[in-house]
């Protein structure tokens, strides 16, 4: 493999070959774009550069990435940069975390729908934060959601959540002050619940009704209306999770949070064990434990090759498919504008825009390369294009 660390990378490059012939009429042009793109991820396949160091000689070679945004090591850089555009957008007061979570049974119609699904778990999560927040018996103000889409459980399960985050409170309807909510509660989780489930419901049989849901195997009967309605009879009675953690504690709180879930895939390589004989064996965390002294959360747990490989391709995104969103106040039309009005309000300087590195001067400006020996600046001297080998590469290909 090449290295001490396993990798989902290593996984897919031993047993994505015969996983492709074994599965050939099941997987669609998306999940093997994301095969293709974590198998070649820092190889001699997408190109690379070499590196030199003019403090001590040194010489490194390096492989481009994917940037797939399904690739465990392909999200730090663009973690980075998000959440430096976020941080103009943090307000000094409380932020709440709330999570809304899908039945399974609509979970399974999900895989299926997963546009449709999503994008309504979105919309209807949105709009029952915003709806009960400008409620005057509630919040009586508009407010601001942050929501991040999650289709995975620790086991690699199919289950789809979205995560929020909100501020703890929000624009009276005049617009002329800031409306705070009570110290250490936002809205209640039992009235967004139902809202909730009220609302999905509704959107969902509205987008049956136009025809825009796909039903395969055992889902076929309920291509039928009457059949579609006696399905969804009990997910109006049972209980809907949607869940309120406490506030956090500052905005540098919320950072940090967000940059643990907003670029998170559905299993990262530090969770990752070893690479057998068996299978694949990695770290998962059982959130029905509720406690049992002989029963610990953390858990370890073995899968077949071809069983964790189709889990993992379980939670490959539609194509152009945004899974961080925002809404009211964090809405991109006027966020600037609203961010600014509420900060004048909060009696709050503006925030200070980041320097970019054209703006900086040069003897402040961080290298993109530094030399892991003496820390020294490092340059590359060469350049590999895609598909070619490292060791010989063509002259007229070579860029110095």
């Amino acid at each position: 493999m090449g290295h001490n660390v396993l990798e989902v990378a290593d996984i897919f490059r031993l047993h994505g070959p015969a996983f492709r012939i074994a599965q050939a009429s099941h997987l669609s042009l998306g999940q093997l774009k994301v095969m293709s793109a974590i198998e070649q991820c820092r190889t001699a396949a997408l190109g690379g550069h070499v590196l030199h160091c003019p403090g001590c000689e040194h010489d490194q070679v390096s492989y481009n990435s994917c940037r797939n945004r399904h690739c465990p090591k392909c999200q730090s850089i663009a973690a980075k940069r998000w959440l430096e555009a976020r941080e103009a957008d943090l307000l000094p007061v409380d932020y709440y975390h709330v999570v809304f979570t899908l039945p399974a049974p609509i979970s399974d119609l999900a895989y299926s729908n997963k546009a449709v699904v999503y994008g309504l778990l979105f919309e209807i999560a949105a709009e029952t934060l915003t709806t009960i927040a400008a409620d005057p018996k509630h919040l009586g103000a508009q407010v601001g959601v942050t929501l991040v889409l999650h289709t995975w459980g620790s086991a690699l399960t199919h289950h789809p959540h979205v995560h929020g985050i909100v501020p703890g409170g929000g624009l009276s309807p005049d617009g002329k002050r800031w409306v705070s909510c009570k110290p250490g509660f936002f809205l209640s989780v039992r009235v967004l619940s139902r809202l909730f489930r009220r609302r999905f419901l509704e959107a969902l049989q509205a987008a049956h009704g136009a025809g825009k849901l796909q039903f395969f195997g055992e889902c076929e009967g309920l291509a039928d209306p009457k059949s579609f309605a006696r399905w969804l009879a009990p997910l109006r009675q049972c209980e809907w999770v949607v869940y309120a953690k406490r506030p956090f504690a500052g905005p540098q709180a919320v950072l940090a949070y967000l940059s643990r879930y907003t670029h998170r895939v559905a299993i990262a390589n530090s969770r990752l064990i070893s690479m057998d004989e068996h299978g694949v064996t990695f770290r998962w965390k059982d959130y029905r434990d509720k406690g049992d002294p002989d029963k610990p959360r953390h858990k370890t747990m073995t899968l077949t090759f071809e069983e964790f490989m189709r889990r993992f391709l379980l939670h490959v995104l539609p194509g152009g498919f945004h899974r961080i969103r925002h809404f009211g106040l964090l809405a991109n039309k006027g966020r600037q504008d609203k961010i600014a009005l509420v900060r004048a309000f909060l009696s709050v300087a503006p925030a200070v825009t980041a320097i970019t590195t054209d703006q900086a001067p040069a003897d402040l400006v961080r290298p993109t390369f530094v030399c892991s020996h003496c820390g020294a600046a490092m340059v590359i001297i060469e350049t590999f294009v895609r598909a070619q080998a490292i060791r010989a590469p063509p002259p007229n290909q070579v860029v110095r």
